[in-house]
């Protein structure tokens, strides 16, 4: 690609994508002056990258503002250690590879939100981080939507007010599992996948305001996740933490789709649930 045609590229998402890395940032930070400075210094640091190299340009940038978003609400209660070096393509190639931009963002995530309950976190990583309706956010962790506002709105205000609570860990066995769940995903690995379900698992999920069952068994819920969450649909998993767990978010293009609970005992999942998300 020619210095041309990259700065092409880059004014057109520019154009067509400030408005929604607006809307993202502004999501985490409630200030419409933080969140402008946040997508001008995502596009600063898109304009030193090879473009060429980039797949997916929206999603690269919403990748880079929430990251940004999140260091710049974290420093506010202390710094992070981990230095941006002014260049996330060291760290983030491709928004497809995930393994090290996960540890990342868990590293801000853990500096912002280690002073939530685990109620409170959920309520707002989900809905003021990933942008899902309080809708989803209530059938996906069990509590009604006005609960999980109020949860959230508790929560922006201990983070801003720089109160104390006791988060509860996820053990490094569950958060295994579930990565392994989501390898699985991406590989298109059918066997693999079935390795961390229990034999007796079963699936549902919730699809405009509707629960449906729509697996039961190893085998059948293994082949139907991949119809669904296959490489070729082309998602992107991210290991969220959860209120009881972990979950995974799936989106494309930086928007997300749908988010999966991930029941886990004794190193299998016994259970999941789907959320979708209106398209």
């Amino acid at each position: 690609m020619t210095d041309e045609a990259a700065t092409a590229a880059i004014s057109t998402a520019w154009d067509q994508d400030r408005r929604y890395l607006l809307a993202v940032a502004s999501r985490i930070l409630a200030n419409p002056g933080e969140a402008e400075d946040v997508v001008q210094d995502a596009f600063a640091r898109l304009a030193v990258q090879r473009v060429e190299e980039i797949r997916d340009l929206r999603a690269w940038l919403v990748v880079v503002v929430r990251r940004l978003a999140l260091d710049r609400l974290g420093s506010a209660q202390r710094r992070l250690s981990v230095p941006m070096e002014g260049d996330p393509g060291g760290v983030v190639a491709d928004p497809a590879d995930r393994v090290t931009l996960d540890d990342d963002v868990r590293r801000a995530l853990g500096v912002v939100l280690d002073r939530l309950t685990p109620a409170e976190r959920t309520s707002f990583l989900l809905h003021d981080v990933f942008g899902l309706p309080f809708d989803a956010v209530g059938d996906l962790v069990g509590r009604t939507p006005a609960a999980c506002r109020q949860l959230a709105s508790r929560a922006r205000r201990s983070i801003r007010e720089r109160d104390e609570a006791v988060p509860t860990e996820v053990d490094g066995a569950t958060r295994a599992v579930v990565a392994r769940f989501a390898a699985a995903c991406a590989g298109g690995d059918l066997v693999g996948l079935m390795t961390v379900l229990d034999p007796s698992v079963e699936g549902d999920a919730t699809v405009d305001g509707r629960h449906v069952g729509f697996a039961e068994g190893a085998e059948a819920v293994a082949e139907r996740v991949l119809f669904f969450l296959g490489p070729r649909r082309g998602y992107v998993l991210e290991l969220i933490p959860l209120e009881d767990g972990v979950g995974l978010l799936a989106s494309r293009r930086g928007d997300p789709t749908a988010v999966l609970r991930i029941d886990v005992a004794d190193g299998l999942v016994h259970h999941l649930h789907a959320v979708v998300l209106p398209g």
